[in-house]
């Protein structure tokens, strides 16, 4: 570790991203920050699936063996949610690393622990060999990736978001959101082709293990990547124009509390259904139908295509008819999906691909606007921080427990409360929109 002009302490990866950027120096262009977080963001989605598929088809059997497959899914969810719990603890940590070292120290500490935690899952050992402690390392571990991706925060996005022309605020809003679709197109074609090529012992004795590698390797070249932007001087500088440094916790909860709040239940509906469509089908079809999880991990790859192209379209659309108008009709849409969402999930193989092509569609085009939508209300020097906390509230209110809940509910009381969970999320949306309209239109009457 060396010490940069600016008196903050640099990785070797930092120092060797500003030399490859002294051999490529320019203007800074918003399609640069584009493609940086387009990788970022596949990267830590692609993580995000990769555990959460291997919660339905391998953790109930390996970790908790010892419950039917339906408890087991269920313990394998509630595990999966406490990452999201640890995020924001993430980013009260990260934020201090950031305003004392720097966005890179704090960048290249995040994503080796994310990978550390990630690789480390691929060695867990089972139940039969270990007992209870492998459920204590796995959350351990699932802590571990929780606060790495609470610090991964890399600013990126709020930079891309004040660098969009006026007139395309909404395309350039939809281009983080594209990472979910693509870590799902990859995690889940990957587990489809392991599944489909190994017998079930050989998956669950080691073949399930390889995405994990692969999630640890995908995050060292989206390190270098996310570093070889934000470390730069014409970067930097460009941070500080746009205000967009590291504030205060405690200071950014002052002054952009109640954007904070709005912000993290105005994706509610997207959130929801982001599970409805992910996660929580695949597990019902995995513990209630005799479908292989190869085939419906297709059909989730196919779907994330779907999801690709619709959030693109979401960039258009928002651009032509306002962004909160677009999420207020998306989340009015979702809540009349949400009446036939379960009829079709129990459909059948016709049934589910409806559902899945349809709902994925549904996801983009709302989806694609969520970040967004209160984002430029904070305070300009408040809105790096806020945006990290808008997003870790977001996800765990809206995301954390959706798998838990959605299967809860539907094995307990039918497929159709699922359906309920579904419009629950629609509702929260268009009330926080309307909340938020409020609130804006107040802060302009003010003298």
């Amino acid at each position: 570790m060396t010490v940069a002009q600016s008196g903050a302490p640099t990785s070797s990866l930092e120092r060797d991203a500003r030399r490859t950027n002294e051999a490529h120096a320019g203007e800074v262009r918003p399609g640069d920050i584009a493609i940086g977080v387009i990788i970022g963001r596949t990267s830590e989605f692609f993580d995000f699936f990769v555990y959460a598929i291997a919660s339905v088809v391998v953790f109930p059997k390996l970790i908790f063996p010892y419950v039917d497959a339906l408890t087991g899914t269920l313990y394998s969810f509630a595990v999966f949610a406490l990452a999201f719990v640890a995020r924001p603890f993430g980013t009260v940590i990260f934020t201090a690393i950031d305003r004392t070292y720097g966005r890179g120290m704090k960048l290249t500490v995040a994503l080796f622990l994310l990978g550390c935690s990630t690789v480390a899952i691929a060695f867990v050992p089972s139940y039969e060999n270990v007992g209870i402690a492998s459920a204590y390392l796995l959350g351990i571990l699932r802590i571990g990736q929780g606060m790495a991706l609470g610090g991964s925060w890399d600013g990126l996005a709020s930079l891309l978001a004040t660098s969009a022309p006026p007139k395309h605020r909404g395309y350039y809003a939809m281009i983080p959101q594209l990472g979910a679709p693509l870590g799902l197109m990859v995690a889940s074609a990957l587990f489809a082709y392991i599944i489909g090529n190994l017998s079930a012992e050989d998956f669950l004795g080691w073949g399930w293990r390889y995405p994990f590698f692969v999630a640890f390797a995908i995050n060292v070249v989206a390190l270098f990547a996310r570093l070889r932007i934000v470390v730069t001087p014409e970067y930097t500088r460009l941070f500080e124009t746009r205000e967009l440094q590291p504030a205060p916790i405690l200071e950014t909860l002052r002054n952009g509390g109640r954007y904070i709040v709005i912000g993290a239940f105005a994706p509610l509906a997207s959130f929801a259904l982001f599970h409805m469509v992910t996660v929580f089908p695949l597990s019902w079809v995995f513990l209630y139908t005799e479908e292989g999880p190869a085939r419906f991990l297709m059909i989730e790859a196919v779907g994330a295509a779907v999801g690709v192209a619709a959030i693109i379209a979401s960039g258009w659309l928002a651009d032509q008819f306002g962004r909160r108008t677009l999420l207020a009709s998306t989340a009015a849409a979702i809540a009349a999906f949400s009446g036939f969402a379960p009829q079709l999930l129990a459909g059948g193989e016709i049934g589910e691909i409806v559902f899945m092509l349809s709902g994925f569609l549904l996801l983009g085009l709302a989806f694609g606007q969520a970040s967004g939508a209160v984002a430029s209300n904070f305070p300009m020097n408040y809105r790096y921080t806020g945006s990290a906390l808008t997003s870790d509230l977001a996800w765990l209110f809206g995301a954390g427990f959706a798998p838990w809940v959605a299967l809860e509910l539907s094995s307990r009381f039918g497929l159709a409360w699922s359906g309920a969970y579904l419009l629950s999320g629609a509702v929260g949306t268009l009330v926080a929109l309307f909340v938020n309209r409020q609130m804006v239109q107040d802060h302009r009457q003010q003298p």
